[in-house]
């Protein structure tokens, strides 16, 4: 890809987030997850592989149809109380709709079929993105709105999440796969603290994005992919296998870590 197109996309996906993490108005907040969907598209179909193009389509379907839910339920939510404000959701129908479909953005059970797929057929760094910097503005329209959303159907996708994320990722050899069922267990956990403690759940958060940073980087600079090709890295780069074990282990929070 051209450094030049590379920079303009990057330049997009901050852009995008920040507009949505700083937004007031439910349009400006639709319109930043809009601009980080159109630029993360390109990083993932980049290199013109067949899975590439897929995870791409399946990206672009799901978040956009993420994207008309929020914008429906924000639209349901101002003809019934005239207030376009993220703090003001207080339509019951409105809530609901919303808690779905952010949950369908993060990738919470019952919404995490594309994720993993998604992240399969991606390269490792534009997976590092998709699983840190693209679950920030959902994230933060999590945060900004905690109070308006259903506890019920939450805790539900966030038990469900948590349940699933652990059960799938067992069989699993794809290193990708493993940290795309990591990713939705974590999830899980976070919106279940998120009904009780704000700050608890973005500690969770920040934690998260650098132990899975972490793993993503150690995971590009060896070039594996797969658990057969890990299993012989031990003898090319001890000291950064044996980080990777210790953030492993620190990311599924067996002690002492």
């Amino acid at each position: 890809m051209d450094p030049q197109a590379k920079l303009v996309f990057t330049f997009s996906l901050l852009l995008g987030t920040t507009i949505t993490i700083s937004s007031n108005h439910w349009i400006m907040a639709w319109t930043g997850l809009e601009i980080n969907t159109l630029a993360i598209l390109p990083l993932i179909s980049k290199s013109h592989h067949p899975r590439a193009i897929e995870a791409a389509t399946k990206y672009f379907l799901v978040q956009a149809a993420a994207s008309a839910l929020i914008l429906f339920s924000s639209m349901t939510n101002a003809w019934q109380t005239g207030q376009w404000d993220i703090a003001q959701l207080t339509c019951p129908m409105s809530c609901l709709i919303l808690t779905a479909a952010i949950a369908m953005k993060l990738g919470l059970a019952p919404f995490h079929f594309w994720f993993p797929e998604v992240l399969q057929g991606a390269s490792l760094i534009t997976g590092l993105l998709l699983s840190t910097v693209m679950k920030l503005p959902p994230m933060a329209l999590f945060f900004m709105t905690s109070q308006s959303l259903n506890p019920t159907l939450l805790t539900a996708m966030a038990i469900l999440s948590a349940a699933l994320g652990g059960w799938m990722g067992l069989n699993q050899t794809q290193t990708r796969k493993i940290l795309a069922f990591s990713s939705i267990s974590h999830l899980g956990w976070m919106a279940i603290i998120l009904v009780y403690d704000h700050k608890l759940a973005l500690l969770s958060f920040y934690l998260y994005i650098l132990m899975t940073t972490t793993v993503f980087l150690i995971l590009n600079s060896i070039n594996t992919l797969n658990l057969s090709t890990l299993m012989t890295t031990w003898t090319k780069t001890p000291a950064l296998s044996a980080t990777l074990m210790l953030t492993l282990l620190s990311l599924a929070g067996l002690p002492p870590l």
